[in-house]
């Protein structure tokens, strides 16, 4: 493909890597620098996972999670400046985020039925996007998207992922036990995300390695934009 094919091709840009790594942060800014939309697939899995626990689902069965995944309409909006998820209509950003979907999220979203269904919708909404799509999550670049125009790993030590989740929680005013405890439970997602038997969390061969440990948020958004510019030749920022 030529320079003029390059900038010219609908964008995709396949972020993954582990909770705490800053991916729906960075995801977000280098769309919004690039002119592009945004999609936040964890949101998904989460708003998966709020529908079966609002609508009394055992999520740790796995077969009736299969047999009720094609229920609930998820909708997710990818404007970077304002992300919306919605679920029948409702819109539950808030909720998703609870303490409740987060402790649950694994297990909803290592269920083969529910991938399969979200990968669809994912694919979906890179279709329509018109310039070109900031994907973030977990097997983006591994299953979702396995010919991204660029595919990043971001990742950071265990300690820095860490700091910045319970520096985000004390933002919200959130009590020290619980940020204790959501600390535990990033360690468990960690294992629970890599060890799953379908579309674990790993990094594509042909991903770029980009580890935030020591950087600062422009940087890192600096790093990914320009790996953009490059492989599309002129996508101006």
């Amino acid at each position: 493909m030529d320079t003029a094919d390059r900038a010219s091709a609908p964008v995709v840009v396949a972020i993954d890597g582990p909770s705490g790594s800053g991916k729906s942060t960075v995801s977000r800014a280098v769309a919004a620098r690039l002119g592009l939309s945004f999609l936040d697939t964890g949101a998904m899995y989460r708003a998966m996972t709020w529908w079966m626990l609002t609508n009394d689902v055992d999520v740790e069965d796995a077969d009736a999670v299969a047999i009720a995944c094609g229920k609930p309409v998820i909708v997710s909006g990818t404007d970077a400046a304002g992300p919306t998820i919605t679920v029948d209509g409702q819109d539950v950003s808030g909720p998703i985020r609870g303490p409740e979907v987060t402790s649950k999220v694994s297990a909803v979203a290592a269920v083969p039925q529910v991938r399969a269904r979200l990968v669809e919708l994912q694919r979906g909404c890179a279709e329509v996007a018109e310039r070109g799509i900031v994907a973030e999550g977990r097997d983006m670049g591994t299953v979702v998207f396995p010919a991204a125009t660029l595919k990043v790993f971001l990742t950071a030590s265990q300690a820095a992922r860490a700091e910045r989740r319970a520096a985000e929680l004390r933002a919200k005013g959130v009590d020290e036990a619980t940020i204790a405890a959501m600390a535990a439970d990033l360690t468990r997602r960690d294992a629970a995300d890599s060890s799953r038997e379908t579309d674990p969390l790993t990094q594509a061969p042909d991903a770029v390695l980009v580890d935030t440990s020591d950087l600062t948020l422009e940087q890192v958004i600096d790093r990914i934009v320009g790996l953009v510019q490059e492989r599309t030749g002129c996508l101006a920022a």
